[in-house]
């Protein structure tokens, strides 16, 4: 089985740091996309099936693949293994490259989108404009996608101007995509419209809490619910500057022949997760798949589930306001020093927050907090409290030896997070 946490034997060095870390392994396993890839579709004797549909490959002259996000390229390796020379052509962005033979992989920056976003951008437009009524594009949609995904030219500057005013405004990626589909040719059903007479097939892995679907990388084969009017609405009220707004459209017959398929999302990984508690014999509690709130609400409903021997669980992206831009760190190191400077961890528990991408803003995915961590830090002098107030978590935890390494999962279904009690 492979070790997602490269790190593991570093940071198990205690009974419950073990027992954590291996919960959150499970998370990371639960997934995995080329595995839930090769569970949730089956080719056979020229029909594909995914949960539940069939499609007959031999009634479409082409199969393309178009894909962008942190599960691109290994979804577009996984489709060639089960569809092989099916594939006419293909294109993917992601932050990996990935050898294929059939489609052609990009990597492209994230958070904000630049002029490699763009090539490949055009690419994939291209390859969807050339399409008619008897081809098949299946479409590989993750997490990342909003900003890998960038077509025209025009929307890469847009988005890395509205990236840097949204991180100073705390809003959430719900606001943030409604704006973004607003600046695209692709986003908010621009795909399925470009597509259009084509069968779409979509294939989605959701970071976003909740089952709000059509926001996963700003809803590419969705047919969008938002106007310009709500996403000027939020730049006004927000001071965000000037954009150059487009409708996104909303005629019925462009979304008639799309299929999406949500295959991942946290809650799988949530499931995964409880599911390994429980062959520890320890009482599991899932408080959220959808925690949005500021830090202190979150570690308040975490915390406040806390019992003894039991694992308190859950998932989704804590908001934070970086009002300045000073040091490293991603909502997951905050988290885990705030919740030491809160002094609310007790010397049987092991708190845990990770991404799911395994990247926190940093080279760690996150942190292991317990009483060791909170000795060490306070024998190396350290401030919590400056190291908080700079938005600068990852030098902590880089010092104490806490931070979780996973490096790139290729997967990303929002934030996790693990609480486990046991004397």
């Amino acid at each position: 089985m492979k070790n997602w946490i490269k790190n593991f034997d570093e940071l198990a060095t205690t009974d419950n740091r073990k027992l954590a870390l291996a919960i959150a392994e499970a998370g990371l396993t639960g997934i995995n996309t080329q595995e839930v890839i090769f569970h949730s579709l089956e080719f056979r004797n020229n029909i594909l099936s995914i949960m539940g549909e069939s499609f007959d490959l031999s009634k479409f002259k082409r199969i393309k693949v178009v894909g962008f996000g942190k599960a691109a390229s290994d979804g577009a390796s996984a489709l060639e293994k089960i569809l092989g020379s099916k594939i006419k052509e293909g294109a993917v962005i992601g932050l990996t490259k990935t050898n294929c033979e059939y489609i052609e992989t990009f990597v492209g920056t994230h958070p904000k989108p630049s002029e490699e976003n763009v090539e490949a951008g055009k690419k994939i437009y291209e390859i969807i404009n050339q399409s008619n009524e008897d081809d098949l594009i299946i479409v590989l949609v993750s997490g990342g996608g909003s900003a890998l995904l960038c077509y025209p030219e025009n929307e890469y500057v847009q988005g890395a101007k509205l990236y840097d005013a949204f991180l100073k405004s705390g809003k959430t990626i719900s606001e943030i995509n409604t704006v973004r589909k607003h600046l695209s040719l692709l986003k908010g059903g621009g795909l399925a419209k470009l597509a259009y007479p084509a069968t779409v097939i979509g294939l989605i892995f959701s970071d976003i809490p909740g089952d709000n679907f059509e926001n996963v990388a700003s809803g590419p084969t969705y047919k969008d619910k938002t106007t310009i009017i709500d996403a000027q609405k939020i730049i006004t009220e927000n001071n965000l500057g000037e954009f150059d707004l487009i409708e996104t459209p909303k005629e019925d017959k462009y979304f008639e022949k799309v299929h999406n398929f949500v295959l991942v999302s946290n809650k799988i990984a949530i499931e995964a997760m409880k599911k390994k508690a429980q062959e520890f014999n320890l009482e599991v509690a899932v408080v959220s798949t959808d925690l949005s709130g500021e830090i202190d609400e979150v570690l308040r409903k975490i915390f406040s589930a806390q019992k003894e021997n039991s694992v308190i669980l859950a998932a989704g992206e804590p908001r934070i306001v970086v009002k300045k831009e000073t040091g490293e760190g991603g909502r997951n190191l905050h988290l885990g020093l705030s919740a030491i400077k809160r002094k609310i961890i007790d010397k049987n528990s092991v708190f845990i927050s990770f991404a799911s991408d395994g990247m926190d803003n940093t080279a760690g995915a996150g942190a292991i907090v317990d009483k060791k961590t909170i000795e060490k830090i306070a024998k190396l002098g350290l401030n919590v409290d400056d190291y908080l107030e700079r938005f600068d978590s990852y030098p902590v935890f880089q010092k104490s030896g806490d931070l979780i390494i996973t490096g790139p999962t290729g997967a990303n279904v929002s934030d996790l997070m693990i609480l486990l009690t046991k004397k």
